[in-house]
């Protein structure tokens, strides 16, 4: 699939391009520059206790919530850089999931460095922090969350090096997802008109125009015009890691418009439109796939998947698939929309016995 110049981009490369017959204890070995570092990586390891990653509790010396923190400076303490961290990202207005999850994985980092002094952390400490990920995908969670770490401080100008650098995430493969066929679809939007007020006009959101949850929870009244009532636009505004907003805008059908007015009636809303929080939405379109007797796994990311895969059916290539669903054009999102466009082709019986 070419790309916006007309290029067909590169397929990822991984260390073991062109080499056959690689071992199972050579793909999971960590992917690194140091020999060493990559021994101590493997060490810790079989050592490692069972824990259930983000979830379990880690105690910490910094306090999550302050109004006044000490100068930052290159001899500080991780637990204080932690902090400071923190604060940028929460000045920011970055998602808290994200925020707790970078400070989880940090206090693991403070606890295999010890209580040192941020310019003396190693690319040892990271192989031992590195090496006791329960997985790939953690690994590669963990290292993402280190390596923006020390850049926030590197960019504040408090450290001049990078002890994460000659490290690199392992290439983790995105799985196809299983997108809801069209009779399933309209059974799901039939049930979901039972369900309460909101239902039915967030999952229309997430089915039809492909909004993901924290989508549909910050859409106010004035994203939505309604100007020509045969093609109502949804404006979608998403916060960048840069601190910036992005938005698209989506063109949807009179049954939108029909459907939204009714849910207005019913719910009364006046400038946040959806009123619940996260849980509240996956339980609601859980709550909608049991009534239906819809036995296939249905989620908020699925509706999604589902979308992608319609509209990909339905004609669209990968920038039209990253500009409609808000991603940014980026090697890992590429990969993502060429799964939809991957689905959406006819089987080939022929190539496929």
């Amino acid at each position: 699939m070419a790309d916006r110049t007309g290029k067909s981009p590169a397929k990822p490369m991984t260390r073991f391009a062109g080499i056959d017959g690689v071992t199972s204890e050579e793909r999971n070995a960590p992917p690194g520059s140091d020999a060493v570092s990559s021994d101590i990586e493997l060490g810790v390891s079989p050592a490692r206790a069972h824990q259930i990653e983000l979830f379990e509790h880690v105690e910490s010396t910094a306090p999550e919530f302050v109004t006044e923190l000490p100068a930052l400076h290159s001899e500080a303490a991780l637990p204080l850089a932690r902090s400071w961290y923190r604060l940028d990202l929460e000045r920011q207005q970055r998602p808290a999931n994200t925020v707790h999850s970078y400070a989880y994985d940090l206090t693991i980092l403070e606890k295999f460095a010890g209580p040192k002094k941020i310019d003396a952390v190693s690319s040892h400490d990271i192989a031992r922090y590195l090496g006791d990920a329960s997985n790939k995908a953690t690994r590669k969670r963990r290292l993402t969350s280190a390596r923006r770490f020390f850049r926030f401080l590197i960019e504040q100008r408090v450290l001049d090096h990078d002890p994460t650098e000659g490290y690199f995430p392992h290439h983790i493969e995105l799985r196809l997802p299983v997108p809801i066929f069209p009779d399933e679809q309209e059974l799901l939007l039939v049930t979901a008109a039972e369900d309460e007020p909101w239902s039915l006009f967030a999952f229309w959101l997430m089915l039809r125009l492909g909004l993901t949850r924290s989508e549909i929870l910050a859409l106010r009244r004035d994203h939505i015009d309604r100007s020509d009532e045969d093609r109502p636009i949804v404006y979608v505004f998403h916060a960048t890691s840069t601190g910036g907003v992005r938005e698209r805008s989506l063109v949807s059908t009179r049954a939108f418009s029909d459907l939204y007015q009714v849910f207005l009636d019913e719910s009364g809303a006046q400038d946040v439109l959806v009123q619940v929080g996260p849980p509240a939405v996956n339980s609601m379109v859980e709550r909608v796939r049991t009534a239906a007797h819809v036995s296939k796994a249905v989620t908020p990311q699925v509706l999604r998947h589902s979308f992608a895969v319609d509209q990909a059916r339905a004609g669209a290539d990968a920038p039209t698939l990253l500009q409609l669903l808000g991603l940014s054009d980026d090697p890992r999102n590429r990969q993502s929309v060429d799964r939809y466009i991957r689905l959406a082709r006819p089987l080939n019986l022929t190539e496929s016995q």
